[in-house]
């Protein structure tokens, strides 16, 4: 490719958590962003002031010279929009960031599209090392697909190829591996506040299950009484559950699945 990659000038339509990092990463890297899109004049004015770029609030006033048009918006708003975004501006390369929406979300409405899906969660007020996160491309065809991976290589050294089937499942995984495990986070902080104890006394546990994962396997990391089998403390465990039907009921379910798996050894 004769042209630099950074001389793909970009326009974010979207100026929530995943699209700030997203042009906070690309400007790092000296792309040119055009313009930031939000229905939310504010929203758009400070990411817009962050990357040099103009604010825009009306579809229509979208540019139509922009390369790279990088749709971080919520699965449920896309779809709608899409009309009204890519009319007079389907010639250029239109992407979206979403782990479940398909790639074909585009077909008919852009000559070229793809996907850009950087499989983390963000949040505007912490900074992330975006160099680390991985970013799954799919593109409407082969010259595509390799541009995305250009593109995404230029912001993070993990890139891979994912097809919309595939991505549905990684998605899946992403809210296993994360939101449950938040939700879980946040019945056994409910637990301890009852009982007049601090949530930070799991962090230290919790960071350590965290970096094990990275040495072994999920399954090879499990530990506890699910594990071990041990009825004893699980029974005791469900005597002090009795209060909270519900998170007795995730326990059991839970207990349940570690055991079977380990039977499965």
């Amino acid at each position: 490719m004769k042209r630099s990659i950074e001389d793909t000038s970009i326009v974010m339509v979207g100026a929530g958590n995943l699209a700030t990092h997203l042009a906070r990463a690309f400007y790092k890297k000296g792309f040119r962003i055009l313009q930031v899109y939000s229905r939310t004049p504010e929203s758009a004015a400070r990411l817009a002031q962050e990357v040099e770029a103009d604010p825009v609030t009306d579809p229509a006033a979208l540019t139509t010279w922009g390369r790279l048009y990088i749709a971080a918006l919520t699965d449920e708003a896309l779809p709608g929009l899409i009309p009204a975004l890519t009319s007079g501006r389907n010639r250029a390369l239109w992407v979206h960031t979403a782990g479940s929406l398909p790639l074909d979300l585009w077909a008919g409405h852009a000559e070229r599209y793809g996907v850009f899906y950087p499989l983390q969660t963000f949040s505007r007020q912490h900074e992330v090392d975006f160099g680390r996160i991985p970013v799954f491309v799919e593109g409407s065809d082969p010259d595509t697909t390799a541009l995305l991976r250009a593109v995404a290589a230029t912001v993070s050294t993990k890139v891979y190829e994912a097809t919309s089937a595939q991505r549905r499942y990684l998605h899946l995984g992403a809210v296993l591996a994360c939101n449950f495990t938040n939700h879980l986070y946040t019945l056994a902080s409910d637990l301890l506040v009852r009982h007049g104890l601090p949530f930070d006394a799991l962090q230290p546990l919790i960071d350590e299950t965290a970096r094990k994962v990275h040495e072994l396997s999920p399954h090879q990391a499990q530990t506890g009484p699910a594990a071990r089998g041990d009825r004893h403390v699980m029974d005791e465990h469900l005597r002090l559950l009795e209060e909270d039907p519900y998170l007795a009921q995730v326990y059991r379910l839970l207990s349940q699945g570690i055991e079977e798996r380990k039977n499965k050894d």
